[in-house]
């Protein structure tokens, strides 16, 4: 996501009158574009009292017959809220659940850094339980279906594994494989990438970091992100095109609301130390949920092989693989309609079956 807060603060430095003119007028169809007027469906959002802190939570859905999803965000520190516009028919058939988890969106905004308390993937899960049991309560369904993006799939194969009772399945997209810092293809990738693009700067930066990204300083990986997605041009025309304008055109955020997003971001990366001691196969492989992973074929940041290596290795009752096509790192939110139509097909009637006897 350094790419998305470099692109953003040029934005933000040139208040041209034209410029904002029109960012004004795409936030407003976009706030348009995101009402919901059905008699059964839900818009609320505000913070809820999680771990100690006021954490923020949005509902939105068109029918609360319809299943419940919570989402697990990425970045870390990126919320989803800015993509309310592009994902607006997925509420059609699903209840979404964004939370602005500690150190990421209006949660960080309300308490700024010294308000975040422990910031940690262990705190993380233990609030991502009692955001369950809040949604569970105030919906009034048994399970919610988890889907996880990027970093947040991280958190979201743990909740996944451990917690069955709360959740329907598990759909992971962008999906992370950490491997405990062994694995490495993105990286082996990147260094190809910038040896036969002569890039010899950004070649010998790489390689002087290494392959172990539990050597890794908290500067290293933000760096070796920002190469990745630079150097790949489908990586780097989804930062522009989608990243970017999303958080440019948000109908929820102001131009101090976004300073205060890009600033979520950098707070929470240390979380990617932490993370790269995950071992996902030390763990376990076996869940008691359907699961699904559903990546860009041509993801470079977590790439496709990797994912299916681990997916074939876990144990579900029923369980799915599908690429995105024409798709870098943020599939879903390139191309929602085809995300879309996946939740659809494979994940919705899974979800909806009784569970196979033991």
């Amino acid at each position: 996501m350094l790419v998305a807060v470099a692109a953003t603060a040029a934005a933000l430095a040139t208040p041209l009158a034209g410029l904002l003119g029109h960012r004004q007028l795409r936030r407003t169809a976009n706030a348009e574009k995101i009402r919901i007027t059905r008699p059964n469906g839900i818009d609320e959002a505000g913070f809820v009292r999680i771990g100690g802190i006021d954490q923020w939570i949005s509902i939105r859905g068109e029918d609360l017959a319809n299943p419940v999803v919570l989402e697990v965000l990425g970045g870390p520190g990126a919320s989803n809220l800015v993509f309310l516009p592009r994902t607006r028919a997925w509420e059609k058939h699903f209840t979404l659940v964004r939370w602005d988890m500690r150190g990421a969106g209006f949660t960080f905004a309300a308490g700024g850094p010294d308000g975040q308390g422990e910031l940690s993937l262990d705190r993380l899960h233990r609030d991502a339980l009692e955001v369950t049991e809040y949604v569970r309560t105030r919906l009034g369904v048994p399970k919610v279906l988890l889907l996880a993006n990027s970093f947040g799939t991280v958190l979201g194969l743990r909740l996944a594994r451990n917690h069955p009772e709360l959740y329907s399945g598990y759909v992971g997209t962008d999906q992370n494989v950490i491997d405990g810092g062994r694995e490495r293809s993105a990286y082996d990738a990147a260094v190809d990438r910038l040896r036969a693009a002569g890039k010899r700067k950004e070649l010998a930066a790489v390689l002087s970091m290494g392959a172990d990204r539990q050597a890794w300083t908290v500067r290293q990986v933000a760096e070796f992100n920002k190469l990745v997605l630079t150097t790949d041009p489908l990586s780097y025309d989804t930062m522009k095109t989608v990243v970017i304008r999303s958080l440019w055109f948000s109908p929820l955020h102001t131009l101090r609301g976004l300073r205060t997003y890009l600033g979520a971001m950098n707070f929470s990366e240390q979380l990617q130390l932490q993370a790269a001691r995950v071992d996902e196969r030390a763990e376990g492989t076996t869940f008691a949920i359907p699961f699904f992973v559903f990546q860009g074929d041509g993801d470079v940041l977590t790439p496709p092989g990797p994912a299916r290596r681990l997916f074939d290795d876990v144990s579900a009752p029923h369980k799915e693989f599908a690429l995105i096509r024409d798709a870098s790192h943020f599939a879903g939110f390139r191309h929602p309609e085809q995300f879309l139509d996946l939740m659809l097909t494979k994940v919705r009637p899974a979800i909806a079956a009784p569970p196979l006897a033991a």
